[in-house]
């Protein structure tokens, strides 16, 4: 929740100006719902892309405040984030929550950014991998292997989210190179090695180059430094 509709659109403009495309790295960016249109208009021309911050469970109906896949698609929206950690964190969305939200936005024709992260209590328990591997399973394993292919994960230790403290490069690995080998378990090892899985926690133009080398980090989630287009454009180009 952070920029008006004008400082957005010149965040978008600078990113664009910026961000000419690079060979296998892509680029999308989550504004407030409120922007996406002026940012759709700023991005119109440019290697970026756009993506909504969530939506709902359900098609149409009496939610009043709430923005369903269907009209994000009707929008030319194809790409949404859902289960990010503060949607859990906040607003207490359920594993199963978000398994219905993964199911509408796939029927709805969308690319799903699907966060998943433990917090620190089951990081200091020792508990962090099983705790990951119960979001996979209640909310994304049940897809078929072509559903799976509009699949993008992002990994989010929730104990390093604008808390300035970021897991390491060996941590962000080790978590990485779980979730694909659940994925190759479940599908195929052809389609694990092709899921993007993203690190997301405090990423910064500091940081960026050390995870990013790791085999199974594929890029990131990036919160607080996306408000920079220096920084962002550092990040990416870290990749």
């Amino acid at each position: 929740m952070n920029t008006t509709v004008t400082e957005g659109y010149d965040l978008a403009e600078g990113l664009a100006e910026a961000w000419k495309g690079d060979t296998g790295k892509r680029m999308i960016v989550a504004p407030p719902f409120t922007h996406l249109l002026a940012i759709q208009a700023a991005l119109n021309e440019s290697a970026v892309s756009v993506a909504a911050q969530n939506c709902h469970w359900e098609t149409e109906g009496a939610f009043t405040g709430e923005i369903s896949a269907k009209m994000l698609s009707a929008m030319g929206i194809d790409i949404v984030i859902l289960g990010h950690s503060e949607r859990r964190e906040i607003f207490v969305e359920t594993n199963e929550i978000i398994r219905r939200k993964v199911d509408t936005a796939l029927a709805a024709g969308l690319t799903v950014i699907f966060c998943c992260g433990e917090p620190l209590s089951v990081r200091e328990s020792g508990g962090a991998l099983n705790f990951v591997e119960s979001q996979l399973k209640d909310s994304l394993l049940h897809l078929s292997a072509t559903q799976m292919g509009s699949i993008i994960i992002a990994y989010e230790p929730i104990w390093a989210i604008g808390t300035g403290v970021t897991a390491t490069a060996d941590q962000a690995q080790e978590m990485h190179a779980f979730m694909r080998k659940l994925l190759a378990q479940k599908y195929s090892a052809s389609l694990a090695d092709q899921t993007t899985i993203l690190y997301g926690g405090s990423v910064k133009a500091s940081n960026a180059t050390e995870l990013f080398g790791k085999p199974d980090v594929d890029g990131g989630l990036v919160g607080g430094a996306s408000l920079s287009v220096t920084d962002f454009i550092k990040i990416a180009q870290s990749l």
